[in-house]
């Protein structure tokens, strides 16, 4: 039997999908620290349903037994606190649940500034026929910071538009000829030359304290004129206010943006008001079925665990990632 400690509002309606774990499994599910005093001592898995992680905090000082803990979310920055960082329990997350949906709000990012979508907008609502070039992204220049399973899906569709495609990853190949998706993999010291090729940048990276702030005024100085950043990782790993910058001053030619520095992003932040900037409230990943894909994941990870099999997507805790 396997004792698992479930951290979720108990009225969460994606529970009863884990009546499909084995009949054998002890699971609690709770969202406080007491809800799990009495299954603490001998639980071996805890699921972090909760997307704070501040409970988890809490609760794994309870449980000297645990050898795994689950996240639903891909994002680790909140769950990466030193006690967990330092025991020797595995920690999986949930990356490449999201990565196709990130990767389509890239490639849909990058069109919208080649066709000009908030010019076509504009004109349509005043009721004007005003007829105005528009650019093809095929041909052009992809640079991709952070070359992991949101990266791959970006450098994908952006292959099937005939983009060329350059990558940045931490630990890039010796050679910096591509892959299957990339022409080009390079590793972060080739950051700078990498965005002064580039006609769009998308970024990917989790935040760790090595991204944290890697792209802020050299690197904006490097991009084109007319080059667009998008960001699809985590806000810290841009520099806001040299973003913001560049944006106000028109050194760059726009930026598409899912993720902040702060989240809600606070009323009368420049963001709203900048006519360069499409802005998701962090929801580029929410399709209607992402929660059941994440718990679908759990499930299977559960599978490899009672049995086991090496678990996928386990974090290295100390990189970040």
């Amino acid at each position: 039997m396997i004792s698992l400690i479930v951290i979720s509002d108990p009225t969460d309606p994606l529970l009863p999908m884990l009546d499909e774990l084995p009949p054998e499994t002890e699971v609690t599910v709770g969202n406080t620290p007491e809800a799990f005093k009495d299954i603490a001592p001998r639980a071996e898995a805890i699921l972090n349903w909760d997307l704070s992680g501040r409970v988890l905090r809490q609760v794994f000082g309870m449980c000297p037994r645990v050898r795994w803990v689950h996240t639903r979310t891909a994002g680790l920055d909140k769950l990466l606190f030193p006690a967990l960082v330092g025991s020797p329990a595995q920690l999986t997350n949930a990356s490449g649940v999201f990565s196709q949906s990130l990767g389509e709000f890239a490639l849909g990012a990058m069109l919208y500034f080649a066709k000009d979508f908030r010019r076509m907008i504009r004109g349509q609502q005043a009721g004007e026929w005003d007829p105005f070039d528009v650019e093809m992204i095929g041909g052009q220049t992809v640079g991709i910071v952070g070359y992991g399973d949101i990266g791959c899906a970006v450098a994908s569709l952006a292959r099937a538009m005939g983009m060329c495609v350059l990558a940045i990853k931490r630990h890039a190949p010796a050679s910096p000829g591509g892959d299957a998706l990339a022409h080009e993999v390079y590793g972060p010291e080739r950051l700078v030359e990498t965005m002064e090729r580039s006609d769009y940048v998308v970024v990917a990276a989790p935040l760790t304290p090595e991204t944290r702030g890697m792209i802020g005024e050299r690197e904006f100085a490097a991009m084109k004129p007319g080059a667009v950043i998008v960001n699809v990782g985590r806000g810290p790993v841009i520099d806001e206010g040299a973003m913001i910058r560049a944006l106000t001053e028109q050194r760059i030619k726009g930026a598409a943006l899912d993720v902040f520095e702060r989240e809600p992003l606070p009323a009368g932040h420049p963001f709203y008001k900048l006519e360069n900037v499409l802005l998701s409230p962090h929801c580029a990943d929410n399709t209607t079925d992402w929660e059941k894909n994440s718990m679908r994941f759990f499930l299977a990870q559960f599978d490899r665990f009672r049995k086991g099999e090496p678990l996928l997507n386990v974090v290295d805790k100390k990189l970040g990632y």
